[in-house]
């Protein structure tokens, strides 16, 4: 196996780790989730990410190897830092802003790869590899635009609504304390 093939193995099977990761963590952070919108896109992006691990032992299988025990660190630390943040926060419109951001960073961190991975494929001439990277590079892009109009329309106007009224029954005697009700 030359260094490029090598290279290729490594960056897919850190992408499997990094999807099954994700996968893993959806349906907890998706409970946490107050918009019915927002559940849903997570069921949907659940479902494909399913096709997209198939996808990557696809590509392994290609290059005659299998998805190993390699951790991927980066959505590791990723996925701990949006548990955290969650933990945070009450459930409600600003919790659903803040999975939101956590869940783009998760997005923006696979596009990385799968662009990566899409480009590297071409040029060693897997084309094969190429194409079933590339598949998941924009379904990748259209789950991370789903969230923007997601939170544009509906989830960042409803927390910032929420935290104005929540600050409004603050300075009117409301009790104050807890987690905190701001998004960071």
């Amino acid at each position: 196996m030359d260094d490029v093939t090598k290279l290729m193995v490594e960056q897919l099977r850190d992408a499997y780790s990094a999807e099954k990761q994700g996968l893993r963590a959806m349906p907890r952070v998706a409970k946490k989730a107050t918009s019915q919108a927002l559940k849903e896109a997570f069921q949907m992006h659940a479902e494909q990410t399913e096709h997209q691990i198939e996808r990557l032992e696809q590509a392994l299988e290609k290059l005659g190897a299998r998805p190993g025990r390699k951790v991927c660190e980066g959505m590791r630390g990723l996925i701990e830092e949006a548990q955290s943040e969650l933990e945070d926060h009450d459930k409600g419109p600003i919790l659903d802003a803040v999975i939101v951001g956590a869940q783009q960073r998760m997005e923006h961190y696979e596009i990385a790869a799968y662009g990566t991975l899409a480009a590297l494929a071409k040029a060693a001439g897997q084309q094969e590899i190429a194409d079933l990277m590339a598949q998941t590079l924009q379904e990748e892009k259209q789950a991370d635009e789903k969230l923007t109009q997601l939170a544009e329309s509906e989830l960042n106007p409803a927390a910032i609504q929420g935290a104005s009224q929540g600050a409004q029954a603050d300075t009117a005697g409301g009790k104050g304390g807890g987690k905190r009700s701001s998004a960071a």
